[in-house]
């Protein structure tokens, strides 16, 4: 006989799991599924455990120039057994938080592979047991993978996918990043922090190609300057393991193809969404190039069966999962919610420096046919900016002309991840320049950029 419950999810990512706190505190019966570990692929193999090692990276950078701060440190080196020890510890840590979470609310976690054989019904294999479960609403939060190159699949030893990435056993000499979105961006920037000697390949004309323009020509200097090799509108042809390391035929924007030996190459061209093999196919929901379609509320076509996070497309961020798990499991639970606006969505890239946005970019603000107002300030007119020996970097913000809306905020540069949820409040309130510039923020802070840059968009710049 199958275990009943109000709420069946299956996958415990970011989407998962808080979608089952959520409808806990809703007063539903909930059942979560997960065929590895709970947390999903960002907390035990994606976002968090990849600070930990960029924080790493951040402070070995920063011993290797204590000098500019009038301090010694001699002899600076570091532990790769020990910098992955630390990394792995911290997501062990909240893996273990969100089994508390569970136990805390109420949530029966149920271990095995799952598969949705009809509307209202999964089966989990537990190994030679299957487990029955029905529920009148399924989620499904199976998440994605990375994608693998088609001639050239990551064997772990020197073609790695981010997860091999993050656990290395031998430090990369001279490693081949391929793709420059977000994870290539933040790989690339710890491994030369590092000591490797790092390439980045990139078929696109610039790096982090969903960035404002001024934003990726920033970081393309930025990352030159700190020795990274950037080859942008440059094609892979080929890519194969070759003695202790791998070679790669890499086709110039000239169409020259040119062989040339790393020690490793991590692929970081993508995501594949984990939609195969679950029960989707025979109860016809619909998808889009493998991810499942959705309407604003994580609905499906068919009754009863909703979709949340990676599974359901762009943007890939945990923090998008999570919203729409809250939406769904609202909506079922016969509330309200607003429908996800993915205009709100902040995107962050925690190299060195670090990239954050929300909204349009100018170029495609422009390409909407808005009249705009645009602000921008460096990091350089910043007194605290200045005092952190962090100078580098700017804030721009573009605005509708005609009634003030903040269309879009980008920023490079030091701590802007924490920054941009200023803005993303903004726009979420519906705020204009004239509230933005009525506020007043505190005195010495970065954020006092941000007041500057809009500020700036309507030439009443303080400081710069």
């Amino acid at each position: 006989m199958a275990d009943t419950y109000d709420l069946v999810i299956l996958g415990s990512g970011p989407g998962g799991y808080v979608a089952a706190i959520r409808a806990s505190q809703l007063g539903l019966k909930v059942a979560i599924v997960e065929r590895e570990r709970l947390g999903g692929i960002c907390l035990n193999w994606g976002c968090i455990p990849t600070k930990a090692l960029l924080r790493t990276s951040e402070i070995y950078h920063y011993m290797q120039n204590a000098e500019s701060y009038g301090l010694k440190a001699d002899n600076v080196g570091f532990d790769l057994a020990k910098v992955v020890d630390r990394s792995r510890k911290v997501a062990g840590q909240l893996n273990a938080g969100v089994k508390g979470l569970m136990k805390k609310n109420k949530v029966t976690v149920v271990e095995g592979v799952g598969t949705v054989t009809a509307k209202g019904k999964l089966s989990v294999k537990q190994g030679d047991k299957t487990v029955e479960l029905e529920a009148k609403n399924i989620i499904v939060a199976t998440g994605a993978r990375a994608r693998d190159l088609p001639f050239a699949k990551a064997d772990g030893k020197t073609i790695w996918t981010y997860r091999h990435a993050m656990v290395p056993t031998e430090m990369p000499t001279k490693l081949l990043v391929i793709g420059s979105g977000a994870i290539g961006v933040e790989f690339a920037s710890f491994y030369n922090d590092m000591g490797a000697d790092v390439t980045i390949v990139e078929m696109l004309p610039r790096i982090l190609p969903v960035e404002d323009e001024e934003v990726s020509a920033f970081m393309d200097k930025a990352l030159t300057k700190q020795g990274i090799k950037l080859l942008t509108g440059t094609g892979l042809e080929g890519l194969a393991p070759s003695g202790s390391g791998v070679t790669a035929k890499i086709k110039h924007k000239d169409g020259k193809v040119v062989e040339e030996t790393f020690s490793h190459a991590i692929v970081a061209i993508g995501i594949v969404p984990n939609t195969e093999n679950i029960g989707l196919e025979a109860l016809g929901v619909e998808t889009d190039r493998g991810h499942i379609k959705t309407d604003g509320y994580g609905r499906t076509n068919v009754d009863g069966i909703w979709a949340i996070g990676d599974v359901t497309g762009a943007p890939w961020l945990a923090h998008k999962a999570s919203h729409e798990g809250i939406i769904a499991v609202e909506k079922i639970a016969g509330g309200s919610p607003h429908q996800m606006d993915k205009a709100n969505i902040p995107g962050c890239t925690y190299s060195r420096p670090q990239v954050a946005s929300v909204g349009m970019t100018e170029a495609k603000a422009k390409e909407a046919g808005y009249e705009l107002q645009v602000g921008k300030f460096p990091f350089i007119g910043n007194g605290k900016a200045i005092a952190l020996g962090e100078a580098e970097g700017f804030v721009k913000t573009v605005f509708d002309a005609k009634t003030g809306e903040l269309l879009g905020a980008h920023m490079v540069g030091a701590e802007v991840t924490e920054l941009i949820q200023g803005y993303v409040v903004a726009r979420q309130l519906e705020t204009t320049e004239a509230e933005l510039m009525e506020t007043v923020f505190a005195h010495p802070t970065l954020s006092e950029m941000m007041h500057e840059s809009v500020l700036g968009a309507y030439g009443r710049s303080i400081h710069y």
